[in-house]
């Protein structure tokens, strides 16, 4: 694992709700950017291909927290900087703690279930810009995002065997789902590289696109969902994350509650007038 860099907090020169686009500054580990709607979070630790520190990870489930809450926020871009989207647990921090007898020093529970959840209950949609190297818990970031678009040079890295760990972050449940049973198992357990075209092929990520145009697609991808209906977005996520658990009467239930809360917003109405007048929609997000 490469030295790290200093980990700072997520802050941005946009105040939250306001709409302006704002970036951060300085060596911040965790950017924050607001612009068209979309909230880019990224991973800025370069230099240790953006693997996670405790404070990281902190600072990552900060930005999340802190997109939930935008209200100029509509949509919402996780990707990382340099060469890699995420390697994962920081190896070197992860070491210093077996040393010291303090195991996995809580993190799983901690810091990468609750980063898991805020991304996939997020209620915007969350495309994931997979620019580099995705392994173990990075993997799993991009997997619990709704939507990932990969660069050609990307790869997706199941390394949790490799160091004698099973899987986590939410893997176990995110995989399967994506690629099916059998190819899960093969990826968890065989930990070999699985690189952007074969991806595709598997159902992992949506689009591939040459290395310098990612930024420019997961971002047009990011402001057409923002510029939607996003309460439907909500719902739509909500009813596949909970419909999958559920036997076919309840989740003919489940929709039908979530539906009547959905005829209800003004995205709803603005839309069906639309549609009978042959005009596009204009979403205002509620």
């Amino acid at each position: 694992m490469s030295e790290s860099d200093t980990a700072g907090t997520a802050g941005s020169t946009s105040e939250a709700g306001d709409g302006r686009a704002g970036a951060d500054t300085g060596d911040s580990a965790v950017g924050y950017e607001l612009a068209d709607g979309v909230a880019t979070i990224r991973l800025n630790r370069p230099k240790a291909m953006n693997s996670l520190t405790a404070q990281t990870k902190q600072a990552l489930l900060s930005a999340i927290e802190r997109a939930k809450n935008d209200t100029g926020a509509r949509a919402v871009l996780l990707t990382g900087s340099g060469k890699a989207f995420c390697a994962g647990q920081d190896l070197r921090e992860h070491a210093e703690n077996l040393n010291e007898g303090r195991g996995l020093n809580g993190t799983v529970r901690d810091h990468y279930n609750p980063i898991v959840l805020g991304l996939a209950r997020m209620p915007k949609p969350v495309v994931a810009a997979v620019n580099g190297t995705a392994a173990g818990a990075g993997a799993s970031l991009a997997f619990a995002c709704d939507l990932r678009i990969a660069a050609e040079s990307a790869s997706f890295l199941m390394a949790f065997a490799k160091v004698g760990l099973g899987s986590d972050s939410g893997a176990s449940w995110t995989l399967p789902r994506l690629v099916g049973h059998a190819r899960a198992m093969e990826m968890l357990m065989l930990a070999e590289p699985v690189p952007a075209a074969r991806a595709l092929d598997v159902g992992l990520v949506s689009k591939v696109v040459p290395d310098d145009e990612l930024e420019s697609a997961a971002r047009e991808l990011a402001v057409r969902l923002a510029e939607g209906p996003t309460v439907a977005y909500a719902t739509i996520k909500a009813e596949l994350t909970f419909g999958s658990g559920l036997d076919l009467a309840n989740a003919l239930e489940m929709e039908a509650s979530l539906q009547d809360q959905c005829a209800e917003t003004r995205d709803h109405l603005t839309a069906t007038v639309a549609f009978l007048k042959k005009e596009k929609p204009e979403f205002e997000g509620h």
